[in-house]
């Protein structure tokens, strides 16, 4: 067996590792933490990674209020740059058509299970 050279493998380790400042929320309730949806109502606290351990920020009223935090919505878009809202129409690649599926122009089409021909 080869062995890997320390730069590369401590390279790999270093992109594993957690980052300094992530946020974390967990529920401020009795019992053992459970996924966050399970109890939308309950406090939560929010958490941030030092780089070795998890310091307490602040504490919030609600599962909603803990993802404003932990995602707060983008910045403001310049006025020239629209939002994508829905999925974008034109040529497809693919087909060719207006991204229309090709429809079959030989015989009409079947009905019914193929068995009872």
């Amino acid at each position: 067996m080869t062995e890997e050279p320390f730069e590369r493998w401590a390279a790999r380790r270093q992109g594993r590792l957690r980052k300094p400042g992530e946020l974390k929320a967990i529920t401020l309730g009795a019992g053992p933490q459970r996924a966050a949806h399970v109890d939308p109502d309950a406090p939560r606290m929010i958490l941030e990674w030092d780089g070795f351990a998890w310091q307490p920020v602040m504490p919030v009223e609600n599962y909603a209020a803990a993802r404003r935090v932990l995602n707060p919505p983008p910045e403001n878009r310049p006025a020239d740059q629209a939002e994508m809202t829905g999925p974008v129409m034109g040529p497809s690649a693919f087909f060719g058509n207006g991204g229309r599926m090709p429809i079959s122009r030989g015989s009409p089409p079947r009905s019914g299970c193929a068995s009872r021909r």
